[in-house]
């Protein structure tokens, strides 16, 4: 092997590869675009290849550059998976990652993200817990989480919080199917049904309350708030509540049949959902593959 060749040549070519993009790729390896073009020519140069064509729509791989990718995944793959073993002697367990989530994306995302790491990295243990957002938050900066996956919240819960956008998603108000609730609804009709509504601290609360007042709705008198999505989704299948929650929590309920959406304009609740780091902080190697693994979760799911 070329001594000229380091590491953070292969890890440069393969997140390139992965992102298609020299910007997403710097911004995924807390690199300047300048930086991280001059890491791939350095690679082109020992290898004596073009490894991808750029343009503006992003890159393409060369002939040369597929044959070289493999070989730069597998050595990555093989190289973390030695580190996790020295981990793992010296801590007297497993490397360990600690992500927090959000209930919408612990119900759509986390899944196959957590499908994907565990792909790559066997040998890790994943620690999840999932909550309202200002818990995560206070978790997060107490370094008891290594990283949030969620909607982001008001920029006073953000402070010392690095945050990445990888989609955005609005609220839905879902009941069980065969409610007398049709196709004709408005929201002043929340006000004559019991309302499973988002509970204070929670990062869709004031998206939810600034579009009931857009409304002039004043107030719900029949009422409960909760973060629990066990317990909304048991009340909203049961009764005739009217469920307040993140898509993504419903998604599949709604897929099923399990669940209605109803016909509500909830556009002014759409807001970016994401993954958050401590912001003074560079993320350890098991944050970035968790972190490539949602991305790639997001991607698989189309979101």
């Amino acid at each position: 092997m070329d001594r000229r060749i380091k590491l953070r040549h292969l890890e440069a070519f393969v997140e390139i590869s992965r992102q298609r993009s020299l910007k997403r790729a710097a911004e995924v390896l807390n690199l300047t675009q300048p930086a991280i073009s001059k890491t791939l020519k350095e690679l082109e140069e020992v290898l004596q290849t073009p490894l991808m064509h750029r343009n503006r729509g992003g890159v393409r791989m060369t002939p040369g550059g597929e044959v070289f990718l493999q070989s730069a995944i597998s050595s990555l793959s093989a190289l973390e998976q030695g580190l996790t073993g020295l981990r793992r002697m010296r801590d007297g367990g497993p490397a360990r990652i600690a992500v927090g989530a959000l209930p919408s994306v612990a119900a759509r995302v986390l899944p196959l993200a957590s499908q994907r790491f565990g792909a790559l990295l066997p040998e890790a243990t994943l620690y999840f817990e999932d909550g309202p957002h200002g818990y995560l938050m206070d978790r997060l900066r107490q370094a008891a989480l290594d990283l949030v996956v969620g909607r982001m919240g008001p920029p006073a819960s953000m402070k010392g919080v690095s945050f990445v956008q990888l989609y955005s998603e609005t609220v839905a108000m879902v009941v069980r199917p065969g409610h007398p609730l049709g196709a004709g609804m408005r929201l002043a009709d929340l006000q004559d049904w019991p309302v499973i509504f988002p509970a204070k601290g929670s990062a869709i609360r004031p998206l939810v309350d600034r579009l009931l007042m857009a409304e002039g709705i004043a107030g719900l008198p029949n009422r409960v708030e909760t973060v629990s999505g066990a317990y909304g989704r048991e009340l909203a299948r049961s009764t005739d509540a009217i469920w307040i929650i993140s898509e993504g929590v419903v998604a599949a309920d709604i897929a099923a049949g399990i669940l209605r959406k109803l016909p509500v304009d909830a556009g002014l609740t759409a807001g970016p959902v994401g993954i958050m780091t401590r912001a003074d902080e560079e993320p350890k190697i098991l944050v970035r593959h968790f972190r490539q693994a949602v991305r790639d979760a997001v991607a698989a799911l189309e979101l």
